[in-house]
């Protein structure tokens, strides 16, 4: 068959990353980011922003076409940022969740459009517990059909690729007892959640329809798991908690990259995307929120339970020819072991309290890792 033998196009590949900022001496998050971002810019420009509360920041890498081009990108990001944050007295942090209980309610960005979704949202947002950070993969170039197309067949997958990145177990100076308990935090706010099948017409007016009745304040908070760029042409892929490990997130940047080469060429092959009941899908992301890669998952293409780590081996063979295009399976292969071997994010949080019986020493370790180059 044709896409079997065909090397498939390559998409470009960007990436977002939320860090916490975290204060050097009580590793509580610190509200400075302001600060941060104001002495990151001079060097970094847009390419650092803030987010919505104002203990948090983001930065984002350039399309890239190279996996080496993507990893000296991010650690340049991680890297100034660092330093901004050091001379503000506080720690860069890779963490889906703050790991210590901060009892303060919550400064957010001063910013027209955060002020408003605090006001609307006041119940949501809920303090500094609320601080949750993502890392949020962009595939392009692509039309928003195209993208919808692409969203609609990587949907079966985007559980596994969950599971790979969870590393938020902790909550309020506790075990929230999930591996990535982010996403269950995040699942306050609309929308969040798996994407409906929908094709550019529908998507159009079911946006418009949310925006109208009041449900989001605009189409910026469309939160589905996979979603067209409002600002970018591409798809946002935004299940991945951010990690502190690079090596994992070149590794989903990869497998979703490798991933949608290979399904971008059955779209335009006429296929249709698999249809899996939108229940089973919402199982597959809960079991993957709840035990990473070392539980069992939901296949949501069969409905069928299996172990999420052999789920992640069907990504990687699902993925292999586009991973192959370019020149990543080997690379991929070896990251993906490595997680199979000395578990996720999550785990190794988890490892770092144990070892020290200490969360303050899970923070230290956390933005060491973040700062560390693989």
């Amino acid at each position: 068959m044709p896409g079997n033998t065909s090397r498939p196009a390559l998409p470009t590949v960007g990436v977002e990353e939320e860090f916490l900022l975290v204060d050097r001496r009580t590793r509580l998050p610190a509200e400075r980011a302001p600060q941060v971002i104001a002495d990151a810019r001079s060097e970094l420009g847009a390419q650092v922003q803030a987010e919505f509360f104002a203990v948090q920041v983001e930065v984002c890498t350039l399309p890239a076409t190279r996996l080496t081009e993507l990893r000296a990108d991010l650690l340049h990001l991680r890297s100034v940022v660092a330093a901004a944050a050091a001379e503000a007295g506080c720690l860069l942090v890779a963490s889906g969740t703050p790991v210590l209980q901060d009892p303060r309610p919550g400064r957010v960005t001063d910013d027209p459009r955060y002020r408003n979704m605090a006001a609307r949202y006041e119940g949501v947002v809920d303090g500094y517990a609320g601080a949750l950070c993502g890392c949020h993969v962009h595939l392009g170039t692509v039309s928003r059909g195209r993208a919808l197309a692409l969203g609609n067949h990587l949907r079966p997958w985007l559980p596994v690729v969950q599971a790979i990145a969870v590393n938020s177990p902790f909550t309020d100076g506790r075990d929230s007892g999930f591996a990535s308990w982010r996403t269950v935090r995040w699942a306050r706010w609309p929308t969040v959640g798996p994407a409906p099948v929908l094709d550019e017409e529908q998507y159009e007016a079911l946006v418009a329809d949310l925006v109208r009745s009041g449900v989001l304040l605009d189409r910026r908070m469309v939160y589905w798991y996979a979603r067209p760029s409002e600002h970018v042409p591409t798809l946002e892929v935004r299940v991945a908690d951010v990690n502190a490990d690079l090596r994992t997130v070149l590794l989903l940047a990869a497998l979703l990259r490798g991933l949608s080469a290979v399904l971008l060429e059955e779209i335009d092959e006429g296929r249709p995307a698999p249809a899996c009941p939108a229940g089973l899908v919402r199982a597959a992301h809960w079991q993957a929120a709840r035990s990473g890669l070392s539980g069992d998952g939901v296949d949501p293409r069969t409905g069928r339970y299996a172990p999420m780590a052999a789920l992640a081996d069907r990504l990687l063979e699902r993925a292999t020819p586009g991973l192959a295009a370019a020149g990543d399976l080997t690379a991929v292969e070896t990251a993906l072991t490595r997680i199979h071997r000395h578990g996720t994010g999550a785990d190794r949080q988890r490892r770092s309290l144990r070892r020290h019986g200490r969360l303050t020493a899970v923070v230290d370790e956390l933005a060491a890792l973040t700062l560390a180059v693989p």
